[in-house]
C-alpha cells in the first residue's frame, strides 16, 4: 500500500507544480507510474486535451510527457541531496515511430547517469550538460508495450543560489 500512496503523492505533487508553474503541463493530467533512483515512468492519458485531429496523441503532448519524465527524475535526484541546482533542457530531439492511439507511458531509465550529472554540477561552478534518452510506449491489448517515439533531451544543470530549479 505504501507504493500506491507514494505514487499518489508524486502524481499530485507533479500536478500541483504544473498548476502553479507550468499550466500547459497541468492540462495533460500526468500520472506518475514509477519513480526510483534509476527509472521514471510518467503516463499521459489520451484525452481531449492531448488528442489531435487524427485521434492520436498530439506531438506537443508527447513533448510535454518526455519533459515531464526527464525532469521529474532529475528533480528527485536534486531534492534527495537538498541541493540548489538550476535545471533546464538545452535541446530536444524526437523521432516519432508510430501514432500513439492510447495512453502513453514516458520512460526514462538514465537515473544513474543523471545522478552522476547532479554530483558533477554540485562539484563545480559551470553548467554541466548531458544528453538523456527517453522513450514513449503504449500498452498493447496483450499487456506488452510498444515504443511509439524516442527522445533525446540535453539536460543542463548548474549550482544555483536561488533554490531548487
Amino acid at each position: 500500500m505504501a507504493l500506491l500512496s507514494d505514487r499518489f503523492r508524486q502524481t499530485w505533487g507533479l500536478r500541483l507544480f504544473g498548476w502553479m508553474k507550468i499550466p500547459l503541463l497541468a492540462r495533460t493530467w500526468p500520472v506518475v507510474e514509477e519513480l526510483s533512483d534509476t527509472r521514471c515512468v510518467v503516463r499521459l492519458p489520451l484525452r481531449r486535451g492531448t488528442r489531435n485531429h487524427l485521434d492520436s496523441m498530439y506531438f506537443g503532448a508527447l513533448a510535454i510527457g518526455a519533459d515531464c519524465a526527464g525532469g521529474l527524475i532529475t528533480v528527485e535526484q536534486i531534492r534527495r541531496r537538498k541541493a540548489k541546482v538550476s535545471l533546464v533542457f538545452k535541446s530536444f530531439q524526437a523521432q516519432f515511430l508510430k501514432r500513439p492511439e492510447s495512453d502513453v507511458y514516458f520512460v526514462c531509465e538514465e537515473g544513474a547517469k543523471i545522478q552522476a550529472q547532479v554530483v558533477q554540477a554540485l562539484a563545480q561552478e559551470e553548467r554541466v550538460t548531458e544528453a538523456v534518452n527517453l522513450r514513449a510506449d503504449v500498452r498493447l491489448p496483450d499487456g506488452t508495450f510498444e515504443t511509439v517515439a524516442t527522445f533525446v533531451l540535453e539536460l543542463s544543470l548548474k549550482q544555483s543560489g536561488r533554490g531548487l530549479i
